[in-house]
């Protein structure tokens, strides 16, 4: 496709949803190749805005964004980019659940994603919802082609690099998708057996100190609640955000081992990812699995499912009493 024409934005956006190929493929410079055979992992999990920017135009590559703001990808975007809306696209909107086989091979499909495709994913906030996005396309098995771009939309926008408002074209695929693999995703009964200590697993708890003490049920603003405020039992907390520098991009790998490690994390167990509503949590899966190769899966019903479970039990470090009327 031709390259559109950029232009300016303001740094409103923090991130971009990445999928691609396996970095063997996609790596044309010499620089990232040096790396990459240092960290192998992180180098096929990730791709630079360096890289993106470069490789725009190549034939097996599509570019998806998945942001949380309305309007960010409208007001300009990576060119070439498609626009996907977590909250409808990559979800069932009656029950709560992932989009399905038939939903999600027809967004697949329209997308123009195939199982040879790279695809990049980017978005806002630090990539929340462009790990949400890989999360949910490795439960139908596109693992290694997906990658996020490291910084996200925040770091593309600060470098200042091109932004195009046009929607692409691209030629559908004839995608299919089987039934998505339990082997990533954490229900209310893993959980609830490793609170009774019934399963040797661990949760990892991302939401913020506060959330996880008690002291607040949720982040200011936000319409999913739980009837009670705390953390489930035997979980330990590690915010998401202390896995990402001030730029966006995500910490060395030394870095996010020292980090997870002092709190008992360190692969030797499997891990339970957790926060409010599963999309949090999936950025610090997406890190721990697809960076450090730790065995992990999500639990995307998260606090807003647990917190309103009867008879379960909680631990509040705040004290805070129920004060419904």
């Amino acid at each position: 496709m031709p390259r559109p024409i950029p232009h300016t934005l303001g740094l409103a956006a923090l991130i971009a949803l990445a999928l691609t190929a396996p970095v063997a493929a996609q790596e044309p410079v010499a620089a990232r190749a040096s790396a990459e055979a240092k960290e192998p992992a992180r180098e096929s999990a990730l791709v630079s805005t360096e890289w993106l920017e470069k490789n725009l135009d190549a034939p097996k590559l599509r570019i998806v964004e998945v942001s949380v703001e309305p309007g960010q990808y409208e007001r300009g975007h990576i060119p070439g980019a498609q626009n996907v809306v977590w909250h409808t696209d990559l979800v069932e909107t009656v029950s709560r659940d992932i989009a399905g086989p038939e939903k999600f091979a027809a967004l697949v499909r329209k997308l123009g994603i195939d199982r040879d495709t790279t695809v990049v994913l980017y978005g806002d906030n630090n990539n929340w919802f462009a790990a949400w996005g890989a999360w949910v396309l490795a439960q139908y098995g596109l693992v290694d082609s997906v990658k996020l771009l490291d910084g996200g939309r925040k770091k593309w926008e600060a470098e200042k690099r091109p932004l195009d408002t046009r929607t692409p074209e691209v030629k559908a695929t004839a995608f299919q998708a089987a039934q998505p693999s339990a082997g990533l995703r954490a229900r209310f009964a893993d959980v609830l057996a490793v609170a009774r200590k019934e399963r040797d697993e661990q949760i990892l708890d991302i939401r913020s100190p506060d959330e996880f003490s008690g002291k607040v049920i949720a982040p200011a603003g936000v319409q999913e609640l739980a009837i009670r405020a705390g953390h489930i039992p035997g979980s330990v907390n590690v915010p998401w955000a202390k896995a990402v520098n001030p730029d966006g991009t995500i910490r060395s790998t030394a870095e996010l081992k020292a980090l997870y490690a002092a709190a008992g994390i360190d692969g030797s167990k499997p891990i339970i990812t957790s926060c409010r509503i599963g999309e949090r949590s999936s950025h610090s899966w997406f890190v721990l699995s697809r960076i450090l190769g730790y065995p992990v899966r999500n639990y995307d019903g998260s606090w807003t499912e647990y917190g309103n479970a009867v008879g379960v039990p909680v631990v509040n470090l705040a004290g805070t009493v129920w004060g419904g009327k």
